[in-house]
């Protein structure tokens, strides 16, 4: 046998056995979002979910969207010119807390998370805790949390790669990396760039306060964008105790809207700008392999505004009114022991600011908070782990909350036997409690009032969950109950002559035309309670040697009570279900990879409009490495998105809301090249 046989054997059995135990690992991989420490999946008394670069890789996706909606059941999404709509477990975006590195990510548009801020090119896996966390993670963390860990390659002296992905309607996403290694010392630079075009999947209007006659329009149906974000990370890890690290990111992203014009709706004379500056240090001392102690501080910058792109009688092209300016200041420390041999102690604090300046919304304000958390996690006796936690947060505002967890686990080998509790609250947002708003979109006056008597959020959850987890196949049920009290929820009050004539004094820019179109103002108030129940099923098999198959069930039963009514939650989905295949083979220098994946869902509620009707989605993408030139690798990707066309094509109506928003079948090309 020539060496050159030899080699390529040796070659292709090692990128085989790689494969197979990246596999593997994914079917228990480390996390760190639901015990706030390093641990296998397998152990940790708190379920999380766990969504792998592979896996994502795998699937064709490139933003944080595709990969939450594709592969977590649980998570939908709505986007807009404002952002996007995010939910989990039936609660929308203010319950969800959104966590970087474990550092909460600040900035939203009307609670809509603006997630092109989160650079997709650094992503190593995306974990998704369900329900309250507050006693890790404090305010927010009602519905759950998603931390989105990023990776920083320590194996090469130097590697750069060029990753881009086309498809229809103007869709692009080109990211590049740089990351080189040396001595202990890292740089890891990074460019990402993803645009998009406006599109309408039908033409057509309903008149506003009309069902039945209809007008052309140019309203977008999905709003395009350009987005870019620059990253930039040094570490630094002089020996094996300490590790220092530093990095900072810029995001810009401007929409892509149709111009007003005089002969037909839908137009804008602006498009919405936002900016995000965040940049954070931080490190970690060793004591020895179960002690270490970590400190983090960020500082994170976000703004938007309006960028006129069409002459009016106030402003010319060019102009740039601002809107919103959110910063936030975040001090951490954290001290993470093994005081005893099967057992792992947590003593946390934390220091926050938040500024908010809007200047439609009439407020320059800022509130700090100061927490202190503690979490005993412990091997009683044999299979059976307790985890107890809690934390005590001063809001400026809200005074003193105290919010416990306890976790127990029951591990007889392969199975898994979970019960939590944890209780969450989430403080009123300065815009909640300040709002003092006016505009008018497309000729129709708003008015919103924040409210400063409102109460502090709280939530009590419970959930059991059974789980079986081999090299092979993992298999888990979990049920839970969330309960909400005192929800913050916009009322929308009848506005009458008397009120007109309040809100006009109130408002002197509103003009007499506008005020007589006035029907209801908004004003932030506390509702009874909500009452979230669900189950989940989740089954992740390797089938053989290369195909892996897996698929994830949700049922959420989702209300709110006002008063003695109850109501589904807006945008709630009673069922959904993302299912995947995934066949990968390596001859020699090549790699295939075949990945069919799928979401169905039901009907979507929306209390006081038209529900939006269930869907099914399917999408295939296939990979292509060729590893047959040195210190080169090349990925061809090609894949088809919505192989169905399943396309919703109602009609635009002031009763309506949507679900699904895609305008077809797509096909998606990509490349990467990777220099090591």
């Amino acid at each position: 046998m020539g060496w050159g046989v030899a080699f390529a054997q040796i070659h292709r059995m090692e990128r085989s056995d790689s494969a197979q135990a990246a596999r593997t690992y994914n079917l228990n991989p480390v996390v760190v979002t639901g015990s706030g420490h390093h641990q296998r999946l397998k152990n940790t008394p708190t379920p999380v979910h766990v969504l792998s670069s592979q896996e994502i890789r795998e699937q064709g996706i490139t933003t944080l969207d595709g990969a939450l909606t594709r592969m977590m059941p649980q998570v939908s999404m709505a986007p807009n010119s404002m952002g996007t709509h995010l939910r989990l477990n039936g609660l929308g975006n203010k319950y969800i807390l959104i966590l970087i590195n474990g550092q909460k990510l600040t900035g939203d548009i009307s609670n809509n998370v603006d997630l092109n801020r989160i650079n997709m090119a650094r992503v190593k896996r995306i974990e998704v805790l369900d329900g309250a966390a507050s006693s890790l993670y404090g305010s927010d963390a009602i519905a759950g949390v998603i931390n989105i860990i990023t990776d920083q390659p320590t194996s090469q002296l130097v590697s750069v790669m060029s990753d881009t992905r086309v498809s229809g309607h103007g869709v692009l996403t080109q990211a590049v990396t740089v990351d080189v290694f040396k001595g202990g010392f890292g740089s890891y630079t990074s460019f990402v760039h993803d645009r998009a075009d406006s599109y309408r999947n039908s033409d057509l209007e309903y008149v506003k306060g009309s069902e039945t006659e209809i007008q052309p329009t140019i309203a977008p149906f999905f709003t395009g964008y350009r987005a870019s974000v620059v990253g930039q990370k040094f570490t630094y890890a002089p020996n094996q105790h300490l590790a220092l690290n530093a990095g900072i990111d810029y995001s810009h992203k401007l929409t892509d809207r149709p111009d007003s014009r005089d002969d037909i709706t839908g137009g804008t004379d602006y498009e919405m700008r936002y900016r995000g500056l965040r940049w954070n240090v931080g490190g970690i001392y060793k004591f020895t392999s179960r002690n270490s102690l970590q400190a983090d501080f960020t500082a994170d910058h976000f703004r938007y505004g309006k960028l006129y792109d069409v002459e009016t009688k106030n402003y010319a092209v060019g102009d740039y009114v601002q809107s919103k300016k959110q910063r936030a200041l975040d001090a951490q420390v954290k001290a993470i022991l093994g005081l005893m041999r099967n057992a792992t102690t947590i003593f946390g604090a934390e220091w926050r600011k938040d500024w908010l300046v809007a200047t439609s919304g009439n407020i320059d304000r800022a509130v700090y908070s100061l927490a202190a958390y503690g979490q005993h996690e412990m091997r009683l006796f044999r299979d059976f782990t307790a985890t107890a936690g809690l934390r005590l947060t001063y809001h400026e505002t809200f005074d003193w909350h105290l919010t416990p967890k306890v976790a127990l686990m029951y591990a007889p080998g392969n199975f898994r036997l979970r019960a939590t509790y944890s209780a969450g609250f989430r403080a009123p947002g300065l815009d909640e409690l300040y709002y003092h708003y006016f505009s008018v979109n497309r000729g129709k006056p708003q008015i919103s009032f924040g409210n400063t008597a409102l109460k502090p959020e709280k939530s009590h959850y419970f959930s059991l969950g059974a789980e079986y987890r081999n090299n092979i196949i993992a298999v888990s049920l979990t049920g839970y109950i969330n309960r909400i009290s005192d929800m913050v929820v916009k009322q929308n009050i009848p506005v009458d002559d008397e009120v007109r004539a309040m809100l006009q004094a109130e408002f002197p820019e509103m003009k007499p035309d506008e005020a007589a179109r006035l029907e209801r103002y908004a004003l932030y108030q506390n509702s009874d309670r909500g009452d979230i129940k669900g189950l989940q099923v989740n089954v992740s098999a390797n089938v053989t040697r290369d195909l892996n198959l897996s698929a994830n069930y949700v049922y959420t039963y989702a209300r709110t009570r006002s008063g003695e009514v109850w109501s589904m939650l807006e945008r709630s989905v009673r069922n959904a279900a993302t299912m995947a295949a995934n066949y990968s083979h390596t001859w020699s220098w090549y790699r295939l990879n075949v990945n069919l994946n799928g979401r169905v869902q039901s009907k979507t509620y929306y209390p006081g409009y038209e529900d939006a009707p269930g869907y099914g989605i399917w999408n295939i993408n296939t990979s292509h490495t060729f590893d047959c030139v040195r210190h080169f690798t090349f990925e061809a990707s090609l894949g088809v998105d919505n192989i169905f066309d399943h396309v919703d094509r109602r009609i635009d109506s002031s009763l309506r809301k949507y679900a699904l928003y895609t305008p077809g079948c797509m096909l998606v090309a990509g490349l990467k090249i990777r220099f090591k």
